[in-house]
């Protein structure tokens, strides 16, 4: 198949763009999405962000049009593009799924009652924080543990009368510094494979960057539980316990689920089938335990069977409905569906298509390659590496490119500065893999928000684990500590 219409499309044929053009659709992104925030305020997210997405491919498509690059080349990278994120869409797709099928079973609700039971208010965000890092170090997988204990303590922070965005922000913390410090982890494989070097070795080079900002946001996690009002907060919570004891049987058998799942992405299952047999167990408990819950669900059916089945469908397709009479509750356990995540879905496409373009048209390696003339020692090269990486994540829209992408760029660059790899492999993980979650139309940003239900702008500055550990790699850079040469590898 040959593209004889399109002779401006051959690479031959290609202007290289100049920084002025690669500056034009990133210009055109943030004063569209900014335009977009001001005109619709936190519901710009459905729908006036994708368009806005979409108008800054098409401008990085006519910067492409404009130095030669044909439309049949520019669909296929699209195209491509696209298809790289088709895993994380069916994973959202299942995680919907699973979402109202626990809260069915009524394991959310036990896992929400149990936290109520245990967690003091004064100590919530550094326990939330906390206890989703040791699972995700576990497991290596900040998005199982967002879409299980995280939405838990999200319904944990709403029964004590806390605030969702520094709950969620607590969560995202602990689940990507577990994600990030453990060898089950995708990114942490993935990072030092780029980089060229040992696995362990990477995960003893993060320790100096990683812990240190783990151990301050949950000093700071601490402090802000300091300020909370456990009267009220014992007011919301007596309500609250009453109410999930009321619409559900809590019960530990309850937890089944949990442990299923965990257990599967412990042994390193693949994540689609984990997570439907987690649903799948939550079905089985739901019919046993749940009925009358499911028998609650709108619907009108003529009989007991007929009426069990069409509540199990409803709640796959369009999630859990709960008719408490409490605003508050009704909300939070009224979620799930595979149709829950298809505003998530399509945040995520457009902006695929725009990270495509922009790539294809060789705008990001025309901004990466002026990145490079700012470099002039090892501090100004893990900066740039890292602005490089955040700048990824919010073209691309996907972890994984703004690893591998400024990771085969830079790599030579290390050597050439006699750097060790792994100095490479940390800054990479440092940016690419804690500042996704940051970025409301990156894949990992729409999954943590569409799962958890809070805006990513509004959890972004509360995740202090995220915000903090690339500013510490930063200094580390400038003052040359703990950044070790190529000739010597001390064990760290």
């Amino acid at each position: 198949m040959h593209d004889h219409d399109n002779s401006r499309g051959s690479r031959q044929g290609e202007t290289r763009p100049s920084i002025v053009q690669a500056l034009l659709p990133i210009a055109a992104l943030i004063f569209l999405l900014s335009f977009s925030v001001y005109l619709f305020g936190e519901d710009a997210s459905y729908g006036p962000n994708q368009i806005a997405l979409v108008i800054g491919a098409a401008v990085a498509a006519a910067v492409g049009w404009r130095n030669g690059l044909g439309w049949q080349q520019l669909e296929n990278a699209i195209i491509a593009g696209i298809s790289i994120s088709l895993k994380p869409i069916l994973i959202l797709l299942c995680v919907g799924l699973l979402i109202g099928s626990w809260i069915m079973s009524g394991t959310v609700p036990t896992m929400i009652y149990y936290s109520l039971l245990i967690l003091d208010p004064a100590i919530f965000y550094f326990a939330a924080c906390l206890i989703c890092a040791l699972i995700a170090l576990s497991i290596g997988s900040s998005w199982t543990v967002a879409g299980t204990v995280g939405i838990a303590l999200i319904g944990a922070a709403a029964g004590l009368g806390l605030s969702p965005a520094i709950t969620a922000g607590a969560i995202i913390s602990g689940a990507y510094f577990g994600d990030k410090m453990s060898p089950l982890s995708e990114t942490t494989n993935l990072a030092p494979a780029v980089a060229g070097v040992d696995l362990f070795n990477h995960i003893g080079h993060m320790v100096w960057t990683a812990v240190p900002s783990i151990l301050i946001a949950l000093t700071i996690y601490g402090l802000l539980g300091l300020n909370i009002d456990n009267a009220a907060s014992a007011d919301e919570l007596a309500i609250t316990m009453n109410l999930l004891t009321g619409n559900f049987a809590i019960s530990p058998w309850m937890l089944l689920p949990v442990a299923v799942l965990l257990w599967m992405a412990n042994r390193r299952l693949p994540p689609i089938p984990t997570i439907l047999a987690g649903a799948m167990f939550g079905v089985v408990l739901a019919l046993l335990f749940q009925r009358q819950a499911i028998l609650n669900l709108p619907g009108d059916s003529p009989n007991l069977f007929l009426a069990l089945v069409s509540g199990v469908w409803q709640t796959f397709f369009d999630g859990f409905v709960l008719q408490s009479g409490n605003a508050v509750l009704d909300d939070l356990m009224s979620r799930g569906g595979m149709s829950s995540m298809l505003n998530t879905i399509w945040l995520i496409l457009c902006a695929m298509v725009f990270g495509a373009a922009m790539e294809r048209v060789g705008l990001l390696q025309r901004l990466v390659d002026s990145a490079l003339s700012f470099v002039h020692g090892s501090g100004s090269l893990i900066a740039v590496t890292i602005a490089s990486c955040i700048g990824a994540n919010i073209i691309t829209s996907d972890q994984y490119i703004a690893i591998v992408l400024p990771g085969r760029m830079y790599k030579l660059e290390y050597q050439a500065r006699n750097l060790d790899g792994k100095n490479l492999s940390r800054t990479l993980e440092d940016s690419g893999t804690i500042t996704s979650p940051l970025v409301p139309w990156n894949t990992c940003g729409a999954y943590m928000s569409g799962t958890l239900g809070v805006a990513t702008l509004a959890y972004l500055p509360f995740c202090f684990f995220n915000l903090i550990c690339p500013v510490i790699a930063i200094i580390y850079g400038f003052l040359n500590f703990k950044i070790t040469p190529m000739a010597e590898q001390p064990a760290t």
